[in-house]
């Protein structure tokens, strides 16, 4: 130790068991001050350098790039930030992890025949995955003059937030999800869903805003352990055909009801089907899934509808 109470590079450098290039380079970034210089021009540090090197060292062993280092440095609301958006990145890596693993296991466990065509459908995956492809799918197939704010709630209700620890078999759905999404045949117009009423007959808006309610009485009905068709006048299944009926501006009828069944057995078709097999298990367990309850509300009124033939 020197005169003064002041630490040379090398003495600073011991003390915090780094080598005397890390203490320079630090220094040289503006991290560490210098108390003064020597006689002979040399670094001079203070006793709160040793603090401060000690500081810099604990973010850079959390993985902090140096610039996030200097702004963490700067004021207590900026290490904070810092620290957050650290946080973020780690989840975001733990979860590719976690993707990545399951999708090992999914190789690994597989029949050997099964490994190539499954190495194909993950390998049109981004690990983590995103859910862009599904997102773009249900916007071409849904009718253009809806609301951007009908688009945003039709998206939240389809699309499903991924798990951030899967199974295999969640992965294996996912990778045949997107493939089924970005396959370029569902865009020819013998593939696309059919319009949920005749094109041109309806008001699309009224429609969608309509299901969106209905879909969440029968989510409450369904949990209550009440069938659909029990649930009394302005239940699920009334607001489930009301949509329809106000889309199309009519009224709820029997004779309605009737014509609604055919409507209803064309509006999914195949690709539509094969959506919500494959997405219903990427939900979170207890997440009401839109396709169930659309399916569950259609077999309500046919049932109802067939009951009053009868």
């Amino acid at each position: 130790m020197v005169s003064e109470g002041l630490w040379s590079i090398g003495e600073l450098a011991r003390w915090a068991g780094v080598g005397v290039k890390t203490v320079r380079y630090y220094s040289d970034r503006g991290l560490l001050p210098e108390a003064g210089r020597s006689s002979g021009g040399h670094r001079r540090y203070g006793a709160g350098a040793l603090d401060r090197l000690r500081l810099i060292r604990s973010l850079r062993a959390l993985d902090l790039p140096v610039p996030a280092v200097e702004r963490a440095l700067e004021r207590d609301e900026a290490l904070e930030e810092v620290v957050s958006g650290q946080l973020r990145e780690v989840g975001s890596q733990l979860t590719a992890l976690r993707w990545r693993e399951a999708s090992l296991r999914l190789l690994q466990d597989c029949p050997a025949g099964e490994r190539t065509e499954r190495l194909r459908l993950l390998g049109a995956v981004s690990v983590p995955p995103d859910t862009a492809a599904l997102a773009r799918f249900w916007r071409r197939i849904l009718p253009v003059r809806l609301p951007a704010r009908v688009v945003s709630t039709v998206l939240d209700s389809v699309v499903p937030r991924l798990p951030e620890e899967p199974s295999p078999g969640q992965v294996l759905d996912f990778a045949r999800l997107h493939a089924l999404v970005s396959d370029p045949r569902v865009e020819r117009p013998e593939s696309r869903p059919a319009p949920p009423l005749p094109a041109g007959e309806y008001r699309p808006a009224v429609l969608y805003e309509g299901l969106a309610e209905a879909y969440a009485l029968a989510s409450a009905e369904l949990a209550a352990g009440r069938a659909l068709r029990e649930g009394g006048a302005g239940g699920a299944l009334d607001c489930f055909v009301a949509a329809y009926a106000h889309a199309r501006g009519t009224v709820d009828s029997p004779g309605f009801r009737r014509g609604l069944l055919p409507l209803l057995a064309r509006s999914d078709g195949p690709v539509i089907t094969r959506y919500w097999k494959l997405a219903t298990g990427l939900f979170a367990p207890g997440e009401p899934v839109l396709g169930a309850l659309h399916h569950h509300l259609s077999v309500a009124l046919h049932a109802q509808v067939e009951g009053r033939a009868d």
